[in-house]
């Protein structure tokens, strides 16, 4: 994490921002309080992986079965 005075982070934006896209946070402070942070975006979440890894987790399920168990006897045996 690095750190920086409010004077240097309006001087030196671009460069921060190009820190921060590469993944470091910075912290801005103003007389020696920090005042701001500046975060790395959050990743964007890829709806068609999402869709694809939800579809394989359902093909894995393909044929698994309980072995004759009931599953409420299952569900009250772990509330005990």
């Amino acid at each position: 994490m690095k750190e920086v005075g409010a004077v240097e982070a309006q001087t030196t934006l671009n460069t921060l921002l190009d820190l921060a896209e590469g993944g470091e946070e910075i912290v801005i402070t103003r007389q020696g309080r920090e005042v701001a942070r500046l975060v790395p975006p959050r990743r964007v979440v890829d709806p068609a992986a999402s869709r694809a890894a939800a579809q394989r987790i359902r093909a894995m399920r393909q044929g698994v079965t309980l072995g004759g168990l009931d599953i409420k006897a299952l569900i009250n045996e772990g509330r005990r």
